[in-house]
């Protein structure tokens, strides 16, 4: 089992994509679609080139089927609309530990079978023959009916290795940065949620959300199996997270990481769209790695989020000694395409690829999973001729448009140097300047600085530093995470953080750590396990000046940071 935290589920296990930036299939258009949504006991059928995608439903629950050639498994997937971004980041985590316990009664087994969270679903695949995958979904809405709870701790214990074992990809950062500490900024975050959620907080979260009104099945084959029953409680379709932004400005920039150069911007989701990111992709590649020789990875992604928009993201790698080249190559290629400097062979080439993806066997078969997924949020569908008709009116001037799209709302990690001189300005670094008014409340001097005090205020804490300030205000505290030891560290929504150290402030007693505890919403807190003495953090010797750790709070606290 896995969690995707970047986008939809990447691969069911017959290879189907359910992501359209994997299989090609543009996921949005410029107007309005064929909509495969169907209303309760309805039967429609789309044309999909080679074969049929038919909608019916099964317990309430819309089901789309489409055949296969050449007999083999049968391929099924069930999706719900719930993912990390509609948790908190206090019970971040809590839709994925569903999805372990649900499959925990499957043990192991020669079934192909698979569960995903992601941002905005939730995705139980299978592949084998009618009975297994009967077998499988029916035991999947059991499980759901009545998780077994008596495996929460264990499961806690799973995924938190999981986690601590899981890759970060070069943007792990930049949803935090874009979103904050809350809706699509969580995927950047630890599932907090799995150090302290009770079984009854994993049911309620399950009989919420894991209805069969917010539901989808897709299906390979003429027909539904004998024996499905998806027999699930009744709900109440959810619509996707609102985004929220902690960026005050765009396009913004900020430092740090791997060493590579990663973007990430939000367009409108159209045919355009998709095929700027293949041009992007083959622009970057081309100048990048075969012609500067400075990266060796270098591509594009193309994601929707929600109905209406999608990410693009590029990337590009680098080594110490070539970063100031990868940079300014990276920024110099989205110049280009925003200038529309963009040949007409370069918009072609992208097309005919796209449109490739019609041509391949059992294409109904093949768009199941995004199909499904585009019903599940209430995108609308369309048919490859459509698609088709869609991307043949594509012109250099609209991949123009998008380039400037991208341009206005992207986000760029750099390494080293800032790109101001490129257009991009600052994200910030604190949540206020080091200068007006002090803060409210008691002022505790840090015992490694003069220049640096914590102030605890009825409304708020506030790291005071000559740099600026950094402020959480308890009631946009999106967690607070409790230390055995009596540390406190404050997240808020923007994603900024104060840490409440008690052996690095003066004063900082018992009554005053009280403040806070009883400021804080208790939804946002979340105790932690015992630290070990070394990882408590001690004052440096002091030299009169910022020293040691005191240079670290001059950061702006965010994870990952520093």
């Amino acid at each position: 089992m896995t969690q995707q935290t970047d986008g939809p589920a990447a691969t069911t296990p017959d290879g189907i994509s359910a992501t359209a930036a994997q299989d090609g299939i543009p996921a949005a258009t410029t107007r309005e679609d064929v909509s495969l949504a169907t209303t309760p006991g309805s039967s429609t059928t789309a044309t999909t080139g080679s074969g049929l995608i038919t909608s019916t439903e099964v317990d309430g629950i819309p089901t789309l089927l489409a055949p296969t050639s050449g007999g083999g498994p049968v391929t099924a997937g069930l999706y719900f609309r719930v993912g990390a971004a509609d948790e908190t980041l206090a019970t971040a985590g809590l839709t994925h530990l569903v999805e372990h316990l649900a499959l925990h009664r499957h043990g192991v087994s020669d079934l192909h079978y698979n569960g995903s969270t992601a941002a905005t679903h939730t995705h139980f695949v299978v592949s084998g023959t009618a009975e297994e995958v009967v077998a499988y979904l029916n035991g999947v809405c059991a499980s759901l009916r009545d998780l077994p709870v008596e495996r929460l701790a264990t499961e806690r214990e799973i995924l938190r290795t999981e986690q601590a074992g899981r890759s970060r990809g070069p943007n792990h950062q930049l949803p935090l940065w874009r979103y904050g500490a809350r809706g699509y900024g969580l995927v950047s975050y630890p599932e907090y949620g799995t150090l302290h959620l009770t079984a009854d907080a994993v049911r309620d979260w399950a009989a919420t959300w894991f209805t069969r009104d917010n539901a989808v099945l897709w299906m390979t084959g003429d027909t539904v199996p004998e024996g499905l029953r998806l027999t699930l409680p009744a709900g109440r379709r959810q619509p996707l997270p609102a985004p929220t932004s902690a960026l005050p400005v765009t396009p913004a920039y900020l430092t740090g990481g791997s060493g590579g150069v990663v973007l990430d911007g939000i367009v409108r989701r159209t045919s355009a769209a998709r095929l700027f990111a293949e041009v992007l992709s083959r622009a970057l590649f081309t100048d990048l790695r075969q012609q500067g020789g400075y990266s060796y990875t270098a591509d594009c992604g193309y994601h929707p989020r929600d109905n209406d928009h999608a990410t693009i993201t590029a990337y590009a790698d680098a080594l110490p000694q070539k970063q100031d080249a990868v940079v300014g190559g990276f920024i110099d290629v989205l110049a280009r395409m925003r200038a529309g400097t963009i040949a007409r062979a370069e918009l072609d080439s992208a097309r005919a690829k796209v449109v490739k993806q019609f041509e391949i066997p059992d294409v109904g078969a093949a768009a199941l999973p995004l199909y499904a997924l585009n019903v599940l949020t209430g995108h609308q569908n369309c048919t490859p001729d459509e698609h088709r008709a869609l991307l043949a009116d594509v012109t250099v001037e609209d991949l123009r448009d998008v380039a400037r799209e991208l341009y206005d709302s992207a986000l760029i990690q750099v390494p080293g140097r800032g790109v101001d001189w490129a257009g991009f300005t600052e994200a910030p670094q604190w949540s206020g300047p080091s200068f007006g008014p002090d803060p409210a409340g008691t002022v505790h001097r840090s015992r490694e600085a003069d220049a640096v005090s914590l102030a605890v205020g009825p409304e708020a804490v506030t790291l005071v530093t000559p740099g600026g300030r950094i402020t959480v205000r308890y009631d946009a505290c999106a967690a607070m995470r409790v230390f055995p030891d009596g540390a406190r560290h404050l997240i808020g929504f923007d994603a900024f953080v104060v840490e409440v150290e008690p052996t690095l402030y003066a004063k900082l007693t018992p009554d005053r750590m009280a403040v806070i505890d009883a400021s804080v919403p208790a939804a946002a807190v979340v105790p932690m396990p015992e630290r070990d003495p070394e990882e408590i953090p001690q004052p440096a010797v002091r030299r009169g000046g910022l020293k040691g750790r005191a240079l670290g709070m001059l950061r702006s606290l965010r994870p990952g940071r520093g």
